[in-house]
């Protein structure tokens, strides 16, 4: 990562794990670039789903009190907003995975932290951190866990560490509009903002970062939210216990609803999605309109819904899903069935299941 200064940046390079990316960067207002879409992938190898990884200080390269305490922090904000089955990182006394603070380092000579995820997923080669007080051609680094109290133009060594671990799991820098008003997007950026610049301080991934984990990771459970940063179309199916009841009886109503099968999706194509309002939709023969009649209840299985009811004559059915701003999903209906209401009942041949007739 590097710092941005107060001049405007318009291409550097940044060297990570190796490899050599441009980061455009302007700080001007005009056209928008690619953004309010998934941070990038920054290489191709994932670690185990839920997989904790641990790392230990470089031996020579031990951070003061205050740099491990912010790494540690940084490492304990990758598990409570990664909202996906993403990699976690904790520090144990002995671990192939370095963490590194001080003057010998490999990153550029205008980057304030690098790291190398070579190893992934049995370990990452290293993260390095640059000492405080180190001289750039733009001023000298401070970080502000080593200040007595935060000054302007200081970084925040616990939002480096999380956008370093970030790099660590699989994201790449985001792209952001050209006026950067959507720079709270994601941690995991070409250039640190020092204080007071938005979002110095964020210790949390932001949604563009939670969204490429949950790309390459899957949700927590089925329940969990779809990050805002992506629109995933979703597909909903309807299964009737019967098409043909007596006046009466009762039928079972079972709806699927699922993330839609599509390489856009990634890990997450064709998975469950539970703990949504799933809404049950009548409409009478002849008619155009449809009027929602009840909401369906979740069943032990992921992804699945139930409603149970007697139909009171023969009508339509269909399950519809409607988007809603918590959550990247877009609405979604079923297919319809009709469902038929007779008054008399006879029992069926034997062999012939369940039916309705009438003599």
């Amino acid at each position: 990562m590097i710092a941005r200064s107060s001049r405007s940046l318009r291409q550097r390079i940044l060297v990570v794990g190796g490899a050599v990316a441009v980061a455009a960067v302007s700080l001007g207002f005009g056209g928008a670039a690619l953004a309010h879409s998934p941070s990038p992938l920054f290489g191709s190898s994932t670690w185990d789903q839920d997989q904790i990884v641990g790392y230990q200080w470089w031996p020579g390269s031990v951070p003061p009190g205050w740099m491990a305490a912010a790494i540690d922090l940084g490492a304990e904000d990758v598990g409570q907003s990664r909202n996906s089955r993403a990699a976690t990182f904790t520090r144990v006394s002995s671990a192939a995975s370095r963490v590194a603070y001080g003057a010998a380092n490999p990153c550029p000579s205008y980057g304030i932290a690098c790291m190398d995820r070579t190893g992934v997923p049995d370990r990452f080669a290293g993260m390095w951190l640059r000492p405080h007080g180190w001289p750039f051609d733009w001023g000298t680094l401070r970080w502000c866990q080593a200040l007595p109290s935060p000054a302007n133009g200081c970084f925040d060594a616990e939002n480096v560490a999380l956008d370093e671990f970030g790099h660590i799991e699989i994201i790449g820098h985001h792209v952001n509009y050209t006026d950067e008003r959507d720079y709270l997007d994601s941690v995991v950026q070409a250039t640190s903002r020092a204080r007071p610049q938005a979002g110095w301080n964020a210790h949390a991934f932001g949604r563009c970062d939670v969204a490429r984990l949950q790309l390459e990771y899957e949700l927590p459970s089925p329940s969990g939210l779809i990050s805002t940063c992506l629109s995933l179309a979703t597909t909903l199916s309807i299964v009737p216990s019967a098409t043909l009841v007596a006046a009466g009886d009762t039928v079972r109503i079972t709806g699927n609803f699922k993330v839609a099968v599509a390489s856009a999706a990634r890990s997450l194509s064709g998975d469950p999605l539970s703990g949504r309002a799933i809404n049950l939709q009548r409409r009478a023969l002849g008619s155009t309109i449809w009027a929602t009649m009840a909401v369906l209840a979740a069943t032990p299985t992921p992804g699945s819904y139930a409603y149970s009811f007697a139909p009171a004559s023969t009508s339509d059915y269909r399950l519809s899903f409607t988007a809603t701003s918590a959550e990247g999903l877009l609405g979604s209906v079923s297919s319809v069935v009709r469902i038929a209401v007779t008054a008399c009942t006879a029992a069926a041949p034997v062999g012939m299941g369940p039916q309705v007739a009438c003599e």
